[in-house]
């Protein structure tokens, strides 16, 4: 061997005894571990013969990089992990990397009690040495397997993910919902309700991460999709998905959040991503809108978008339940708006006390769910009689022709 090429002294008599004792030391390391690690005895058979192929590898290997050491050779930074290609990847989603990192140091422990016995005379410090150098290289080939596993988990996760939102906002069948869902460990606990607003841009992975993050926080589900400069964000299991939505801001971008109701399942959320959807483009015209906002509030702006959803809710729910409580509710509601929202305007307009007046507006009120004394409710009542008047299906106070 050339001069200088040697790092450590030579070791050859050493590396030979233990590539003879490869074999026996794989099987001495998985005895150990069945009897010092209680989730090891809890492994299938055939994960706990792929842990026997990877300390068998291990030790081939640690052979061949003692050798290449002795020989002067490269010692590239990915060879210590070559060895995990041995077990299947199935192995690396059943134990994680604490539990890799215990594996190995059972097997270094083993092979390090053994030294005395392999180890050439004069040998012994320079063999234990490498060794202790291997095992931290074994370490660091660990983490790169799993942090590899990681990101292509990751990367297939929010595509998956991004599928599943597309799923929903086209309405998709139950069926492929339910099993994209199940694909990404869905729960599906209700109430479910879906969330959009701006991403704050960069990789998919990394905002879907920060969201996942938020929502491991206030004990949510949650599913989620970049969809070109949208974050779509499934929510699960929240009482109050606005009050959820306001912890999960820290992943949105600027502008505005919309929240769509709430609904007993995700088979059913369709309904809740659409609104929110409809939400989200109309919610520019309320520059002062609470965020998040429900998109049940933006009602009167998704309908001057053109939300056909928004539109009818507007008309049968709002209007048509003031046709159906008596045409002096909407006699009132004219008169009030014609006196610019004075009650003794309204009053004088009606020749009724202003208490006649007070009380309707307040049983409109508890017809509609909106209250004409407060602005915003004033101008979505204001938006649902106009659209109930120019539909020719609107319903008509008793006694009158349809308007």
């Amino acid at each position: 061997m050339p001069k200088g090429r040697d790092r450590g002294g030579s070791l050859e008599a050493s590396v030979r005894s233990i590539e003879r004792a490869a074999g026996a030391l794989a099987t001495a390391s998985v005895a150990r571990m069945d009897e010092t690690l209680p989730w090891f005895r809890e492994l299938p058979a055939d994960q706990r013969a792929w842990v026997m192929l990877v300390a068998q590898a291990g030790v081939r290997s640690l052979v061949e990089w003692l050798r290449n050491r002795q020989e002067g050779g490269a010692l590239p930074p990915d060879n210590s992990d070559e060895f995990f290609d041995a077990a299947p990847r199935a192995l690396a989603r059943s134990i994680n990397l604490g539990q890799t990192v215990q594996l190995i140091r059972v097997t270094i422990e083993v092979v390090e009690e053994q030294l005395p016995h392999l180890a050439a005379a004069g040998e012994e410090a320079g063999i234990r040495e490498a060794v202790l150098h291997y095992s931290r290289e074994v370490a660091f080939g660990a983490a790169r397997v799993y942090a590899r596993a990681a990101e292509t988990r990751g990367a297939w996760d929010a595509r998956l993910q991004a599928l599943l939102v597309d799923a929903l906002l086209r309405g998709d069948s139950s069926d492929v919902l339910a099993s994209r869902a199940a694909a990404l460990g869905w729960a599906d606990a209700p109430p479910v309700a879906v969330a959009v607003g701006r991403s704050p841009g960069g990789e998919a992975t990394a905002v879907l991460h920060t969201v996942y993050r938020a929502a491991r926080r206030i004990g949510v589900e949650i599913l989620g999709g970049v969809h070109g400069d949208r974050l779509v964000v499934v929510l699960g299991g929240a009482p109050d998905p606005i009050a959820a939505t306001e912890r999960l801001l820290v992943g949105f971008g600027d502008g505005p959040v919309v929240v769509g109701p709430a609904v007993p399942s995700l088979d059913e959320a369709t309904e809740s991503a659409r609104a929110a959807l409809a939400g989200f483009r109309a919610a520019p015209a309320w520059p002062a809108a609470p965020r998040p906002v429900a998109a049940a509030d933006l009602l009167p702006e998704r309908a001057l978008a053109g939300d056909a959803e928004a539109r009818r809710i507007l008309r049968q729910d709002i209007y048509g339940a003031l046709v159906r409580a008596g045409g002096e509710l909407l006699e009132t509601l004219d008169a009030f708006y014609a006196g610019g929202g004075v009650l003794e305007s309204a009053a004088r307009g009606l020749f009724v006390h202003p208490n006649t007046v007070r009380y309707r507006l307040r049983r409109i009120g508890e017809v509609t769910g909106f209250v004409p004394l407060v602005p915003r409710d004033a101008f979505a009542l204001r938006i649902a009689l106009t659209i109930g008047r120019l539909d020719p299906f609107a319903p008509a106070p008793s006694g009158q022709p349809p308007q």
